[in-house]
């Protein structure tokens, strides 16, 4: 049962951390969560607030003789990324999260787990609650839709907070401090078609991208994962190359921040090329699985017949679509000249959805530089223009420029050096942290961001180590007990 993690410590962050798994809180759907903080806050006595667009900050003073100290904003998010293999049947709306241990990880059964960012925000619950912990002045910003939209942070007024520093906890590896990261725009697609009869001597059948391993599309974007819409979409375009077909759906992905574990599409072809289509989907298989051997070892494809759809989609559409996915970029773009290992650009093809005479596509632009940001939403926009479709950037955020003479920064190196004996890694990322937009607000807040080590975020293979919370919850406890005076 999940509740074995309550005895994990430290008790204080497991415990907060079990509450939340028991909370649905998918991204736009976060009312009982909001809820459950806010009265947290006011069964404290704090003084608790919830803005116009749902966040909630709650205020605490600071412990005694501790008043001189600045004052510290540890933010975190309350939504978590609702992803789940497709063998299990879980509503993010309604069901709670199994979590469970798993040697030296908590992990949770078949989806997301929620470290991301369910850690951080019970950390942040546990100093509110700490009557032991010296502090000075604090304020706790829990922000709503940080996955899919930041609209949290975008909608975050100012005059709200007073910190002089801002610690987010939304970082994923323990003994790294992160200083930068990279901004993002959407780009939604959207072709139109009329749907036609089905022809005659015609054979269905069900093509499937499953078993990849999916992830973050900004901090997994350079492993070398498959993208499973562009795997099934290679394979619609050979087989529509070498025999012919007609699609009357394609489905796959789900999050523009997730890459695409799995991808559908139903298709038919003539009977008297059936045998053709078969042995080309086989031969296909086999060489795109030995192409991601290394990385993704639990790809299938399968191809199987299907019940015969009411309806396809037209023959003009159906080729246009097919061609533009192929040509459209996908992974990364390029690598940063100025930090070594960080992809500086990147675009993740995150969806496709077919229905009603609408098949929409979803995609995410990521960089560190918004020109290159700017240039990569053109190259998607003019390929799918080109492919006759809709095409719409919108969403688009500020990345967080590193500024290497922090004073928190150079505190929080002093103290980790002084807790373990070694000095942390200093890094940007590449992923969308809420520091960009927050500082566009709070413009002369000093800002960091850490946290334990997570792996597969955004995936229901993600984890979180169980030393490095503690580690990750010594050091907070030591940095908030040690900040600058006024």
């Amino acid at each position: 049962m999940s509740d074995e993690i309550k005895k994990l410590e430290p008790k204080p962050v497991w415990n907060h951390f079990y509450s939340l798994t028991q909370i649905p809180r998918p991204s736009k759907k976060e009312a009982a969560v909001i809820d459950f903080v806010k009265k947290f806050g006011e069964s404290l006595g704090l003084e608790t607030i919830v803005d116009a667009v749902g966040n909630v900050i709650i205020k605490k003073p600071a412990t005694a003789g501790m008043d001189n100290r600045k004052t510290v904003c540890l933010q975190g998010h309350l939504d978590m990324v609702p992803q789940k293999n497709s063998t299990v049947a879980h509503d993010f709306e309604k069901d709670p999260i199994d979590a469970c241990i798993d040697g030296e990880w908590v992990t949770a059964r078949d989806t997301t787990l929620g470290a991301d960012n369910g850690i951080g925000v019970a950390a942040a619950m546990a100093v509110l609650e700490s009557k032991e912990l010296e502090h000075g002045p604090l304020e706790a910003l829990f922000t709503v839709d940080e996955e899919t939209g930041m609209t949290g942070a975008f909608g975050l007024k100012p005059g709200l907070l007073a910190a002089d520093i801002l610690i987010n906890m939304d970082s994923e590896d323990e003994g790294e401090l992160y200083v930068g990261c990279a901004g993002g725009e959407d780009t939604t697609i959207t072709f139109s078609y009329e749907e036609k009869p089905v022809p005659a001597d015609m054979k269905a059948y069900t093509l499937s991208v499953t078993g990849l391993k999916g992830g973050h599309s900004g901090l997994d974007i350079n492993l070398g994962r498959g993208n499973a819409v562009k795997a099934l979409n290679r394979i619609l375009w050979n087989l529509d190359t070498a025999v012919g077909l007609e699609l009357a759906s394609i489905d796959g992905g789900s999050l523009r921040n997730a890459i695409p574990r799995e991808a559908f599409a139903v298709i038919l072809v003539n009977t008297v090329k059936s045998t053709q289509a078969v042995g080309l989907v086989n031969e296909l298989s086999g060489i795109m699985k030995a192409e991601l051997s290394g990385t993704e070892p639990d790809m299938h494809i399968g191809f199987e017949e299907a019940g015969m759809p009411d309806a396809i989609i037209e023959s003009g559409v159906k080729k246009n679509l097919i061609r533009a996915i192929y040509g459209c970029a996908d992974g990364v773009i390029r690598m940063s000249d100025a930090v070594e290992g960080l992809v500086e650009t990147s675009t993740n093809l995150a969806s496709v959805t077919s229905e009603n005479g609408k098949i929409a596509l979803a995609s995410l632009q990521r960089s560190s530089v918004d020109s290159a940001k700017n240039d990569v939403c053109t190259r998607m926009r003019t390929v799918f223009e080109l492919a006759g479709a809709d095409v719409v950037h919108e969403g688009a955020y500020p990345g967080w420029k590193p500024d290497m003479e922090s004073a928190i920064l150079k505190k929080m190196q002093q103290v980790y050096s002084d807790l373990y004996g070694k000095t942390p890694e200093i890094k940007a990322i590449h992923a969308g942290l809420e520091c960009g937009l927050l500082g566009a607000v709070y413009p002369g807040m000093d800002m960091i961001s850490f946290g334990p080590t997570i792996r597969h975020p955004h995936s229901p293979d993600e984890k979180v180590n169980i030393a490095t919370v503690q580690k990750f919850w010594d050091y907070l406890v030591a940095t908030l007990k040690d900040i600058p005076v006024k």
